[in-house]
Formats: C-alpha cells, sequence, structure tokens
C-alpha cells in the first residue's frame, strides 16, 4: 500500500479560522494511506523579486515541504471578493524564481468556507485561475463552496451530519484525483 502525503495550505491566519477548522475535520474523512501536514505561510516576507537569488529560511521551507508532498489541499476564505493576501504571496513564493515552481504538477484540492451563503466561490475562482497557470492539476468537481452555518461541525470538532455525506464525497474524490497524478 502507498502512503501519500498532502500538504495542507490555510489561507487564513486567524486562530480560529473556519477554514482551519474545515481543513482539521477534513483530514478525518481520508483513508490510512493519506497523511497531511499543515504548511506554515504566515512568517514567509512579502514577495520580492530582488530576493529570489537568496530567499529567506521560510521560503526554503515552504518550497521543501511542497516538494515532499504528492498532492495539495488549499483551503481559502474570501476577503473582497478574492484570496487572502497571504495565499497569493505563498503562491508567488513557492513559484519563483522563473523556473523552478514547486508548485507545479502537484494535484489539488480546493475548499473554502464563509458564512456567506455563497461560501467562498469567487475566491475558489480566482485561486484555480492562479493554480492553472502554475500547472497545478485541480479537481473541478464537486465544487465545496461551504456556507457555515449551524451543525457544520459538530461538538468535537468533526463535520456534521448535514454536511458528511457531500465532504465525504469530495474527499473520496480527491484521493482518487491525487492517485491517479501520482500513478
Amino acid at each position: 500500500m502507498s502512503q501519500y502525503e498532502i500538504a495542507v495550505v490555510i489561507g487564513s491566519l486567524r486562530q480560529d479560522s473556519l477554514n482551519r477548522k474545515l481543513a482539521d475535520a477534513l483530514v478525518r474523512l481520508a483513508p490510512t494511506e493519506f497523511s497531511f501536514k499543515q504548511l506554515t505561510i504566515g512568517d514567509l516576507p512579502l514577495y520580492n523579486q530582488d530576493d529570489d537569488a537568496n530567499p529567506a529560511e521560510s521560503v526554503k521551507r515552504l518550497k521543501r515541504d511542497i516538494a515532499a508532498a504528492d498532492g495539495l489541499m488549499f483551503f481559502t476564505p474570501e476577503y473582497n471578493r478574492s484570496l487572502p493576501a497571504v495565499l497569493k504571496n505563498a503562491l508567488d513564493h513557492a513559484s519563483r524564481p522563473y523556473g523552478q515552481n514547486a508548485w507545479a504538477g502537484k494535484p489539488a484540492g480546493v475548499l473554502g468556507v464563509s458564512v456567506g451563503a455563497t461560501g467562498t466561490a469567487l475566491a475558489q475562482q480566482h485561486l484555480r485561475n492562479i493554480l492553472a497557470y502554475l500547472d497545478v492539476p485541480t479537481l473541478c468537481q464537486p465544487e465545496a463552496f461551504i456556507h457555515a452555518k449551524e451543525g457544520l461541525f459538530d461538538p468535537s470538532g468533526n463535520i456534521g451530519e448535514g454536511s458528511k455525506k457531500f465532504l465525504q464525497n469530495w474527499m473520496d474524490r480527491y484521493v482518487d484525483w491525487v492517485k491517479k497524478h501520482t500513478a
């Protein structure tokens, strides 16, 4: 049986982030041969092309963590109808300098949760556009625009019964996606 290491990128720095809660709960739906590592992106300096020749240690760590992963899972909030700056900054750092894109070829899944009824639809679309340019094969269906409402999480922090079937289906499709692209 193969083991799959998945790099989890959460586009929110907030400790009580809904997207962090979703990431923590969703990984519990994965099969045992999948393990998950949340990447640290809050300590990255702002991207500056002048630093490409001598990147900060935090940037080197991010690129090593991505290189070690078999797949990627992105959880993005929606800020002003787009993705958060901290997430864009991480995408830029790990894709540079030109020709040294750490993201390329890594199969990805994109999700997000928000208190708004449309979830994080626009942020996810912007993220998908960037990932397409970065040569990241991204699971297209099912889309997961999660509305944070009563019962999304149970008292233990797991996915609540009302959303479990949908999110288990998403995870099953993601697992197949990663296996297909790493075969």
